[in-house]
């Protein structure tokens, strides 16, 4: 995998074999306008200050909205997350399922996953629509049904990333998608300087997903970089 240097607006980026464009500030400005395209309801707003007050990371409206559309195209009855956070990655997966489908979350933290529960509650949504596991995901993944999951969201640890694409390769059915939170690294996965292990893993990912025969892949230029791959059939 090429790793370009940094060097802020003019920053470049491989495109087109050897040829390389400036991704130009208008660029940039684009891609804020694009994440932020999509409003969010009163529910979602609960759930985003609540990680906010805990200080977690939750997923931007952009990367909110594109699982939201991802989910609806599979018309996904069965969703796998790794990260349940406050409930907003689960929020907008659950707005995109069909209204019969369940989202099986995984969290290390039993509290707040019950934070989430309100928030889907809050939206609307059913108790029978969320399966809450607490516990570490390469714990739960292994436990849960080959084949039986039509996408896996994956925003969890960073050093399992690789872990993680293995067990969404058995879970998956045929058609089915995995997608992958945060695999921009605020600006660190292409930056050529020395980087921390998490970083390095997440270049793994890519490569390994890039590079799959099982796998047809895009990258998303939404939040902080969306990974997304089908397993073909």
């Amino acid at each position: 995998m090429r790793v370009p240097g940094r060097s802020g607006y003019s920053h470049r980026c491989a495109a087109n074999g050897d040829k390389e464009r400036v991704i130009t500030a208008n660029r940039q400005t684009s891609w804020a306008f694009a994440d932020a395209f999509v409003a969010e309801d009163e529910a979602l707003r609960w759930a985003r200050d609540r990680a906010r007050d805990s200080g977690l990371r939750s997923v931007s409206p952009g990367t909110g909205a594109a699982l939201r559309l991802l989910a609806a195209t599979l018309d996904a009855k069965s969703v796998a997350e790794i990260g349940t956070g406050t409930g907003v990655s689960g929020t907008y997966l659950l707005q995109g399922m069909r209204s019969d489908g369940v989202l099986t979350t995984v969290d290390t933290e039993p509290d707040r996953q019950q934070v989430a529960r309100h928030a889907f509650r809050a939206a609307g949504f059913a108790g029978n629509r969320a399966r809450f596991i607490p516990g570490g995901a390469l714990d739960v993944l292994p436990r849960l049904a080959d084949g039986g999951y039509d996408l896996v969201f994956c925003d969890g640890d960073r050093l399992e990333s690789l872990e993680y694409l293995a067990e969404s390769l058995r879970l998956l059915r045929p058609g089915g998608l995995v997608c992958f939170e945060g695999v921009f690294a605020n600006g660190r996965t292409v930056d050529s300087s020395a980087q921390p292990a998490e970083v390095l893993r997440v270049r793994e990912l890519l490569r390994a997903v890039r590079e799959s025969q099982e796998l047809q892949s895009t990258l998303l230029p939404v939040g902080d970089g969306l990974l997304c791959a089908v397993r073909r059939g």
